[in-house]
């Protein structure tokens, strides 16, 4: 996880600096001071001086560390330390320390940002968990125990959500907790059935762990949440490719009945979309196998001179739409 820059950061900044205003007239000087710092944090944020940037933030906070219009501080201090650790010096003291002190303060901003009355403010609490979830992955501190419960706080908080579920599964296939993994995916299809993505990072899920039929049993119900997708029904015959093409403990008559499978994919994905070069090139390689495994000459020559027709088709419609043509 990095800097924010842009809406996140500008809108911020402009909750902030109205604050300004309203307080111009007030005796507390602590508020004020707190404020300017905030704009010139923000400056330096933008500038992506984090060193510069985590010394405002930090005084921004000690001198109004509750103020409503401060706490946006905690996720940008926290970020300001994360952008400052370096990879390449993990395990230097006082490197590993920049890490240590931004999970503090995500956790910080996630508790004080995560129920705000404000939607801009709440959705930098939600950001500082996912931040949290990333300084505990493999590539920072390495704890995945630690992310667990904010991951489970996180489908708390929005159990609409997928993404959170798919983060958590992830860190239980990671674990080897396999039977937690797929429980976690099959919550998120329970949460959002009509999102396609449930679907084909659940197919991932099971194709990463060798259940064939599960994956395609995936893949289906997103094709049948979009039936007018050509790409989920020629996603569907690119498996079925790949599992004839290289599973070398099938039967032949197994490695044909996939393959005619696989062509019955791609021939729907091809009625919805006849111009689909993609399509047209694995429909060819489908056919290339399925010739490979005919013990008639002629047909086999036959499938095989379609399959070049076929590419050369493919060939022309990548050419034509370099070219521009029919755009």
């Amino acid at each position: 996880m990095r800097a924010l820059t842009g809406a996140s950061l500008s809108v911020v900044a402009m909750l902030a600096l109205g604050s300004v205003a309203t307080t111009a007239g007030c005796a507390k000087v602590g508020k004020v001071q707190a404020m300017r710092n905030l704009k010139e944090a923000n400056k330096a944020y933008q500038a992506q001086d984090y060193k510069k940037a985590s010394q405002l933030y930090s005084e921004a906070i000690s001198q109004a560390p509750n103020d409503p219009d401060v706490v946006s501080a905690y996720f940008f201090l926290g970020n300001s330390y994360d952008n400052q650790w370096k990879p390449s010096k993990k395990g230097d003291a006082e490197n590993d320390a920049l890490l240590q002190k931004a999970v503090e303060n995500y956790q910080f901003a996630a508790e004080k940002l995560s129920t705000s009355d404000k939607p801009d403010y709440k959705h930098l609490g939600t950001l500082a968990l996912q931040y949290l979830v990333a300084a505990y992955g493999n590539d920072k501190l390495n704890d995945p125990a630690k992310a667990e419960p904010v991951l489970q706080k996180m489908i708390q908080q929005d159990p609409g959500d997928p993404a959170n579920y798919f983060a958590l599964a992830k860190l239980y296939e990671d674990a080897g907790a396999y039977d937690a993994a797929e429980q976690m995916l099959l919550k998120a299809k329970d949460a959002k059935p009509g999102d396609p993505a449930v679907y084909m990072t659940l197919a991932g899920y099971y194709n990463r762990q060798g259940a064939f039929d599960k994956t395609i049993d995936a893949l289906r119900e997103r094709a049948a949440k979009e039936p007018n997708n050509p790409e989920a029904f020629y996603t569907i015959s690119t498996f079925y490719w790949d599992k004839a093409f290289r599973d070398t403990r099938l039967k032949e008559n197994e490695k044909k009945d996939f393959v005619n499978k696989g062509i019955e994919a791609i021939d729907h994905a091809l009625q919805i979309k006849p111009d689909y070069a993609e399509a047209l090139v694995y429909k060819g390689l489908l056919l290339r196998l399925q010739a490979n495994l005919e013990k008639d000459v002629s047909k086999q020559q036959a499938l095989l001179k379609e399959a070049d027709r076929l590419r050369d088709k493919a060939q022309e419609l990548r050419k034509q739409k370099a070219a521009g043509v029919g755009d």
